[in-house]
């Protein structure tokens, strides 16, 4: 590690803390990478250091000289009640040696189905699935270590992300932008002619940042910025192949059998299945506490999306 240690140290090199990253460079902040590998692609300059986020000293150790930790970690998907609370106390025991703030970045499974009701952070954890169980422990959690004085936690929470880095693990990602870019079929999960809310990958790193240094943040759960005209993910798709001079959508939706059939040898398939309650009604997710108390508002759906279609291959040529 290098001999000056920085104010910022992010646990995770993924979408959420690559973009974490990117605002608080933006903002002048020399920041510190951790992850299993010790390799992320990242600007000359700033330092990427490997090790297990599970092993407190570990974690204790590379915190070392921070003001605010960052917790963006995200173990694979079929693996969450296995790695992700081991990974979760490793970053906590950081932030609390090092008397340093701790942001964590969750969503929102923990609230359960809307049943005809915007999600609000006041929404009490009705989850019915083992993720949105597990999230609603792990945040009970943090928010615990708070009130008991232990460490200052502020808490950001998404709705499915998209934007730059998103990759194959966004529903607006992979399946779609090469697709619409050459005039193919795009490919979505869930059922694609509800409303639902999605979150911009950067807007979620500026809000993430601010929950860092904003000293109104701590002690509570804020809803990371949305754009609050919530559309459906067919409405979105339309507006992809639009920007990307399109003269026809083409979307195909997966099938939820065919879903349950790969469930039967995919792990990831599964975990994925018991989530798709999400797209079964109207899922909309309220951040207007974030733009009205801290200042952070969501980028434009279309603006968002035509940022997110520049970063895939031949954009500029469609």
């Amino acid at each position: 590690m290098n001999s000056t240690s920085p104010r910022q140290v992010i646990f995770g090199t993924g979408a959420i803390g690559l973009a974490t990253m990117d605002a608080l460079q933006a903002c002048g902040e020399t920041v510190r990478m951790v992850n299993r590998s010790g390799h992320a692609p990242v600007p000359e300059g700033v330092e990427v250091v490997g090790g297990d986020a599970s092993d407190p000293a570990f974690t204790t150790a590379v915190a070392t000289g921070s003001q605010v930790v960052y917790q963006t970690l995200n173990p694979p998907y079929d693996q969450w009640e296995h790695q992700f609370p081991a990974l979760q106390a490793g970053v906590l025991a950081a932030a609390q040696a090092h008397g340093a703030r701790l942001v964590s970045m969750e969503n929102v499974y923990m609230y359960g189905r809307p049943n005809g009701r915007p999600l609000n952070e006041d929404r009490s954890h009705d989850a019915h699935t083992h993720k949105g169980q597990l999230r609603s422990r792990m945040s009970r959690e943090l928010l615990a270590a708070h009130a008991a004085g232990h460490v200052e936690v502020a808490i950001g929470r998404a709705s499915d992300y998209f934007g730059p880095r998103g990759g194959a693990q966004s529903n607006l990602g992979d399946r779609l932008f090469p697709a619409a870019l050459v005039g193919r079929t795009a490919t979505v999960l869930g059922n694609p002619d509800q409303p639902h809310t999605y979150t911009f990958i950067p807007d979620i790193g500026e809000g993430l940042a601010t929950l860092g240094e904003h000293p109104d943040a701590p002690g509570h759960v804020w809803h990371l910025p949305n754009d609050p005209n919530t559309r459906t993910t067919r409405q979105l798709v339309d507006v992809v192949y639009g920007l990307a001079g399109q003269s026809r959508t083409r979307l195909r939706r997966v099938h939820p059998l065919l879903l349950r059939a790969v469930a039967i040898t995919n792990p990831t398939a599964r975990s994925l299945l018991e989530m798709q309650y999400q797209f079964d009604e109207p899922f909309i997710v309220e951040s207007t506490r974030i733009t009205t108390a801290l200042g952070v508002s969501a980028t434009p759906l279309a603006q968002a999306l035509d940022r997110t279609l520049t970063t895939y291959p031949h954009a500029t040529a469609a």
